[in-house]
């Protein structure tokens, strides 16, 4: 694979992606900010940052986005450098794991911020996507700031910090209130450091955000999987185990071990969308 970039005053167009899938990475449950309109045009943010993205045909385009704020933040969200074609080859090493990666194999998994990464998977326990993006959405637009883009922007754990239960209420986020804000005042005085915890040994930073009311290991290893970067991860969910149980009951496929986050979001998918099969 030879990703390529081209640059004009009207958009930034990637080729070279293989069969990489934009609608399937946005909408399989690894991000909830992402909204496509009746053209297929995705709008999204991450920190203040908004972007327009399309794809046609194996063309990316994105809309609105200078060269500085691509090669900033842009390029490495949606991971455009990884040589995705070489890692499903070594999945498929593996026959069963192959079915997961043939299902859909335009996935990607995205670097989003550590901060939205956390505070939203701590919100979508127990929950749907569509519920998930419906609390998010309702996060950002009473707690948010204004931006540029049209869209508020994700709070940041400080702004969070101040609130009680209460203030939470429009969210309508249940139980999960209490945790969101354990996990903000944590990170806020310093207690829990996401840029220090990033470059920690697994076991050790997987523990540290565990300190966080509500933070189980699965949590833990999406906010690192998404967040962070951390593609040796391997969050389990009812429907990872589901798959786990029936279709790799000895364990993850040796080929897909250093990149198991990866390898984690085909079988989620395909178990999610297809069943064991």
């Amino acid at each position: 694979m030879g990703t390529k970039y081209e640059f004009n005053d009207e958009y930034i167009k990637v080729t070279g992606l293989g069969d990489f899938s934009l609608a399937t990475t946005l909408d399989c449950g690894q991000c909830f900010r992402w909204e496509a309109d009746e053209n297929g045009v995705f709008s999204g943010i991450t920190g203040k940052n908004g972007c327009r993205i399309a794809q046609l045909g194996e063309e990316i385009r994105l809309y609105g986005v200078s060269r500085k704020e691509f090669d900033g933040i842009w390029r490495e969200y949606f991971d455009f450098d990884r040589d995705y074609d070489e890692l499903k080859k070594e999945f498929c090493e593996d026959k069963i794991l192959a079915k997961a990666v043939g299902f859909a194999p335009g996935i990607r998994i995205l670097k989003q911020d550590r901060w939205e990464a956390l505070c939203s998977f701590i919100i979508s326990q127990n929950n749907n996507i569509k519920r998930i993006k419906g609390m998010i959405g309702r996060l950002c637009e009473n707690f948010g700031d204004e931006t540029e883009f049209g869209m508020n922007s994700f709070p940041g754990a400080e702004k969070l910090a101040g609130l009680c239960e209460e203030d939470l209420a429009p969210l309508r986020c249940g139980f999960r209130a209490g945790y969101v804000l354990d996990a903000a005042r944590k990170v806020a005085d310093g207690e829990i450091d996401l840029e220090k915890i990033q470059k920690l040994p697994l076991e050790e930073a997987r523990a540290e955000l565990m300190k966080i009311r509500g933070v189980g290991p699965k949590v833990a290893e999406c906010a690192l999987l998404y967040g962070m970067g951390r593609l040796e991860c391997f969050p389990v969910d009812v429907w990872i185990k589901r798959a786990m149980s029936s279709m790799f009951p000895e364990g993850l496929p040796k080929c897909a071990e250093k990149y198991a986050g990866i390898a984690q979001q085909y079988i989620f998918h395909y178990v999610r969308n297809y069943g064991e099969k």
